[in-house]
């Protein structure tokens, strides 16, 4: 494995993240604030440390899965290590394991916060942080290899390596292809959002960080009260809009776009996606309304946004759900499990692999009926391979553990077991708020300093997909494989 290739490529990710921190920088010119050295500073580092591999290595399109897989995880810790820089430099309340929480938790688009007061951020920090989500959210590899002028076995090793099998299942289209329609699906829908926002009431500033959080499903709000801040039936309309959206494959939005509106209905996926989210939605409302003593629209429009923002990963709220009644907060926790689909910005299980358990179970007890019978796992009137389908399961499996282990790893540290759990599932499935005192206005300030680290390294296998980080820190893969 060839150390200096490795080193070019993870170059370009950080010259994407460079860009945005001048343009954070400009934003505090203009403004004010007094971000502006902590953001100009931070930017000339990314930007040498971005500009030097490209200066001294040749590029290449022959990349090895080692390198490739090597080249997507380096990506995403360094740029969560130079993101940090900014809120470090700052200062505040970001000591070091402060600014590296909110800076994974930015990238991993899970929306988990240590700030009490946000609100007492300068904007062009709030800007930053606003864009940490939607540099991660698309994906930072698949940013790099849209840029690249050349097509070669380089783009296809890193794709496999950032995108995983279930979204591979679903993409007709050649790597090239595939990142183009990502990139294009995912800058259409953050402007048309932020004018939707914008013409809606909101400020340009805000229609912009909502924008850039929502297409993410990440979840970071400028403001100390998330989306009730603006107490708007019409902008919550237009962000629930856009959560489902985000949680869609994006190949099957871009489908919609060349006017093959039928393949909406032919996914099994996407059907199982909503009637997840409307029967969430509806047992939520319904239960509101009964226990709560709401009215049953006010139950419904709490319902409908704060299950939809935890059912897609986003992570927004309009109320404290932590109050909710136990069978609510049942069907939220569902949710922060499952997520949406593969092929979107969205984290957790993914509503594929949910399918294809439901299926696998029916099919089990078919078999135990019917010993001798031939009975394959359809989706989208498909047999799929049982390869797939024993991968699914297993990835369920090992994520449930995981789940385990980091519970009770926070449970150690003498934190709540329902906030060390929520907590757990919140990081895991990269979607931010979970329940009691990390809950939906709470935060995760008070979290141990051991602990914000298992929840940072919890994130970032959920946003890896668990395996590519495991294969990184075990030694026996990488045993004299590096050369420079």
């Amino acid at each position: 494995m060839r150390l200096h290739i490795v080193l070019r490529y993870v170059a370009l990710a950080l010259l994407l993240n460079a860009v945005f921190l001048f343009l954070s920088a400009i934003i505090s010119l203009v403004s004010g604030d007094d971000a502006f050295f902590p953001l100009l500073y931070s930017g000339l580092v990314t930007l040498l440390f971005g500009l030097f591999p490209l200066v001294f290595v040749p590029a290449t399109t022959h990349i090895t899965n080692k390198e490739g897989l090597l080249i997507v995880v380096l990506s995403w810790l360094l740029s969560c290590l130079v993101g940090s820089l900014p809120y470090l430099l700052w200062g505040g309340v970001f000591t070091f394991t402060n600014a590296w929480f909110e800076s994974v938790s930015g990238f991993t688009t899970t929306g988990s916060t240590i700030l009490i007061d946000i609100e007492a951020l300068p904007a062009s920090l709030l800007f930053w942080r606003a864009a940490t989500h939607w540099i991660g959210g698309i994906g930072i590899i698949i940013f790099v290899l849209a840029v690249l002028p050349f097509v070669g076995v380089a783009e296809v090793v890193l794709f496999r390596s950032e995108i995983s099998s279930m979204v591979q299942q679903n993409f007709h289209h050649r790597a090239r292809r595939a990142i183009q329609i990502l990139t294009g699906v995912y800058i259409g829908l953050t402007f048309t959002e932020i004018i939707a926002l914008w013409i809606s009431g909101m400020s340009p500033f805000d229609a912009v960080t909502h924008s850039f959080a929502t297409i993410a499903t990440g979840g970071f709000s400028p403001k100390n009260a998330s989306i009730a801040f603006y107490n708007s039936p019409v902008i919550e309309t237009i962000i629930i809009l856009f959560m489902i959206l985000s949680g869609i494959h994006f190949a099957l939005i871009f489908s919609v776009f060349k006017g093959e509106v039928s393949l909406l209905w032919k996914s099994t996926v996407l059907r199982f996606y909503f009637a997840f989210i409307c029967a969430g939605v509806l047992f939520g409302a319904l239960d509101l309304y009964l226990l709560e003593d709401l009215q049953f629209m006010t139950a419904l429009r709490h319902a409908a946004f704060n299950i939809i923002s935890v059912g897609t990963s986003t992570g927004f709220a309009t109320t404290d759900t932590s109050i909710w009644p136990p069978f609510s907060q049942l069907i939220l926790i569902f949710f922060t499990l499952q997520c949406a689909c593969s092929g979107s910005t969205s984290g957790g299980i993914k509503v594929d692999r949910i399918a294809i358990l439901l299926k696998s179970f029916i099919r089990q007890i078919k078999l135990v009926m019917h010993p001798k019978a031939i009975i394959p796992i359809r989706i989208d009137n498909k047999a799929i391979n049982n390869d797939v389908a024993s991968k699914s399961i297993t990835f369920i499996m090992v994520y449930l553990i995981i789940v385990f282990i980091s519970t009770l790893l926070l449970s150690v540290l003498d934190i709540d077991i329902l906030a060390a759990f929520s907590g757990t599932i919140a990081a895991m499935g990269n979607v931010g708020p979970g329940l009691g005192s990390v809950g939906s206005v709470g935060n995760f300030a008070h979290i141990p300093i051991i602990g914000k680290w298992v929840l940072t390294v919890v994130m970032l296998l959920g946003r890896l997909e668990i395996y590519a980080l495991f294969i990184f820190i075990t030694p026996a893969q990488w045993k004299d494989s590096i050369t420079y």
